[in-house]
């Protein structure tokens, strides 16, 4: 469980931001049109027209740096009766002064994707987070701050919960001269955990791992991934390759951004390639992280050569799976002997 109030604080400029803003820009993107009438033309007042607006955590828990999902998004961990705050930052790369409101919307997880309620609809976590101000006027090429407090009251049902922190800027209602009305929001994503006792764990398992060709041809490998833990997993990676033909290489590729399961729940991730690779033979390594936790398989594979799915890979013995038989073995070796013990020992007179 974090400590509430001991933050790390980043400058702008910390190394560790950037690919924190990546993150949640690339996870949250711009909303669609609402009520958008036949015939009717784009808004030039639109106010994305010749700029964007963007939010991020200006800090994290000092016990989570080394966690990255941390350093993009709120996650964590409190026991019930617990407060804590965070720092967020809004940015406008517009030329104009940009009125941006900010609220907490619900959010869930369906389907290997986070998905977000439409509008301002509330559910638990909402109700206990309250932002220093409803909206923020953020000047040109500038930015504003707020602050989020969660409060989670005691007594709380123990689960993890999900939501949503918008910044948002919209044309207003629709008129009769203008029958438009555009909305877009950028946010940060939330996942605490609740509980009395410490964090649960965070787990997840690499099963099949498939090479396949897409309808346009071009090379891609799927594997699919169950979280055997107890807590939501964003889940990014690399593929390389080695050993094809003629001894050539080729990667890292990254895996396509975006799939998030929840406990018990099982996705497939996919890792698009280049078109120019042959079909193999080839040995590969894929590395598979959600936050803290890492998992790499490896084996072999052969690219079909037509659209559709090849042979599931053949995977070499997997660390972890020897680590874990390992270890059931020494757990199975000291409880024979501790059984030859009580055997051994004499009785009492």
């Amino acid at each position: 469980m974090s400590t509430p109030g001991r933050w790390i604080t980043l400058s702008p400029d910390h190394p560790l931001l950037r690919p924190c803003l990546l993150a949640t820009l690339l996870a949250l993107p711009v909303s669609g049109v609402l009520g958008v009438a036949a015939g009717a033309a784009a808004d030039p007042r639109r106010p994305d027209a010749r700029g964007a607006i963007g939010i991020r955590l200006l800090e994290a828990p000092e016990s989570r740096m080394d966690d990255p999902r941390a350093r993009a998004f709120i996650v964590d961990h409190v026991n019930p009766g617990t407060t804590f705050s965070r720092r967020l930052q809004v940015t406008n790369s517009s030329p104009q002064r940009q009125h941006v409101q900010l609220y907490a919307a619900a959010a869930d997880i369906k389907h290997g994707r986070f998905t977000f309620a439409p509008g301002r609809t509330p559910n638990e976590l909402t109700s206990w987070i309250t932002l220093s101000r409803p909206a923020v006027d953020v000047p040109p090429h500038g930015s504003g701050e707020v602050t989020a407090t969660v409060s989670v009251p005691e007594p709380t049902i123990k689960g993890e919960r999900y939501a949503v922190i918008w910044a948002q800027v919209s044309t207003g209602k629709p008129t009769a001269k203008r029958n438009i009305a555009l909305v877009n929001r950028v946010g940060v994503r939330t996942y605490l955990d609740v509980g009395p006792e410490g964090e649960p764990p965070s787990r997840f398992r690499i099963g099949e791992v498939v090479p396949q060709r897409l309808d346009d041809g071009r090379p891609s490998v799927a594997a699919v991934v169950r979280n055997t833990g107890e807590r939501a997993i964003d889940l990014v990676g690399t593929l390389t390759l080695s050993d094809g033909p003629g001894g050539v290489r080729a990667g890292p590729y990254r895996v396509a951004p975006g799939t998030t399961l929840a406990p018990g729940q099982a996705g497939t991730i996919t890792v698009p390639l280049g078109d120019q690779l042959p079909d193999g033979p080839w040995k590969f390594q894929l590395t598979v992280q959600s936050g803290r936790t890492t998992h790499t398989v490896s084996g072999g594979f052969t690219f079909p050569a037509k659209r559709g799915q090849g042979r599931p890979a053949a995977l070499d013995s997997s660390m972890t799976t020897v680590l874990a038989l390992t270890g059931l073995v020494a757990l199975a070796a000291g409880g024979a002997l501790a059984f030859v013990a009580r055997r051994r020992r004499p009785a009492a007179p």
